[in-house]
């Protein structure tokens, strides 16, 4: 199993459209994905720092796949499709990160 990472720096006056994200993204990411081992898709909104000071990520989505491979079959099937519509809710860069849970 792996946890698939995206992320969306706090970047000043860029905006992330959390209605959009929430309503229309996460469930195309489900829909698309969900038969190519997507097990599990949430996002996450940065809200605050442990010792104060501003975010360092907006958000956070967080995709369970069955394994590496499921993911890349997956991003090469519909992973255009998925890049596309960020620009409806953010014009921040994601930074895609493949990792493995521990514990």
């Amino acid at each position: 199993m792996i946890v698939v990472s995206v992320t969306y720096q706090a970047i000043e006056d860029s905006k992330f459209d959390f209605d959009y994200y929430t309503t229309k993204h996460l469930p195309l990411v489900r829909s698309l994905w969900g038969n190519c081992g997507l097990l599990k898709a949430e996002g996450v909104r940065g809200i605050a720092m442990p010792a104060g000071g501003p975010i360092i990520f907006v958000a956070t989505a967080l995709l369970t796949f069955e394994s590496a491979d499921h993911f890349q079959r997956a991003a090469q099937k519909h992973g255009k499709e998925i890049m596309a519509d960020i620009k409806n809710f953010t014009p921040i860069a994601p930074v895609v990160q493949i990792n493995e849970p521990l514990g």
